[in-house]
């Protein structure tokens, strides 16, 4: 379920970073008082994604509008399908056009490809996450589009989980070091934030396991034979990770496995926006 608050933020500051003082083009030219209707064709292959952020954009701008749902989030779309049918204000329809479909296109391209790397990874019991490699202020709705495909949300940001990264643990001085700040940390500060630790070397995973206190290990940049290797130390008392190097063609190599998770940026920075478009029509009057 998305954070409406956090939603409406976003909605409100691409609105008025589009509109501005005015959309004078409409001012300039039809009145105020039209109505019409607007339908979203689809003109491309892939999965849906984005019809709640589109509702939530219109209403912000004319809540009584009229909105019907022809199909919904994570339906597959092909060309020459309807996915809804708006009725407001021409005014509305206009002001919302650009960031509704620039909202879809780019949401329903990271459900598609997302769905793509989970459906390679279908008979494995390994799972698809996500990364913080999103659009400044896009996150919300790229991580909801990356749920939509089937994956699940790794950490939101910064504060809902502690990743000790290489950088964390050279700048700390050693692994132990690091693990061990962080569970006075969050013993002190953030009882029941989880921690999760990076490792590089199946010598790091043997020094993870001696200090232990932390909830999942990361596997980077490791190949799948590596993996194996370091799941036989674990022994399956910590969730594992498997991130760095993986992408569409050997993802399932890596799932074989027996790893957890895999993480991907790639599923959100590598995807394509899906083609559709918004078009309006004058109700009789």
């Amino acid at each position: 379920m998305l954070n409406q608050e956090k939603l409406i933020f976003l909605i409100q500051s691409a609105l008025a970073e589009d509109i501005g003082d005015g959309d004078h083009s409409t001012l300039s030219c039809i009145p105020v008082s039209t109505r019409g209707r607007a339908v979203l064709k689809i003109k491309q292959e892939g999965i849906l994604a984005g019809m709640e952020i589109a509702v939530a954009i219109f209403k912000e701008v004319e809540p009584g509008i009229i909105f019907k749902a022809f199909m919904k989030d994570g339906d597959a779309i092909n060309p020459g399908d309807i996915a809804f049918e708006v009725e407001a204000s021409v005014h509305t329809i206009l002001k919302c056009e650009r960031l509704v479909l620039n909202s879809m296109q780019r949401m329903s391209g990271i459900a598609t490809l997302t769905r793509k790397y989970v459906q390679r990874l279908a008979g494995t019991s390994t799972r698809l996450l996500d990364t913080r490699k999103t659009t400044p202020n896009f996150r919300l709705l790229e991580k909801e589009a990356v749920r939509i495909g089937g994956a699940i949300n790794h950490r939101f940001g910064l504060y809902d989980m502690i990743m000790l990264k290489d950088n964390h643990i050279d700048y700390c001085g050693s692994i132990e070091t690091a693990i061990e700040k962080a569970y006075e940390y969050v013993q002190h500060t953030k009882p029941g934030l989880k921690i999760e630790v990076e490792t590089r070397s199946l010598e790091d995973v043997k020094r993870v396991m001696a200090v232990g206190r932390i909830n999942r290990i990361m596997l980077d940049n490791f190949t799948p034979e590596m993996i194996i290797q370091a799941l036989k130390i674990i022994g399956g008392k910590y969730e594992t990770e498997a991130s760095g190097g993986i992408n569409y063609e050997n993802i399932s190599s890596y799932a074989a496995t027996g790893v957890d998770f895999i993480s991907s940026g790639a599923i959100i920075h590598q995807a394509k926006s899906l083609d559709l478009s918004l078009k309006a029509l004058i109700l009789p009057s």
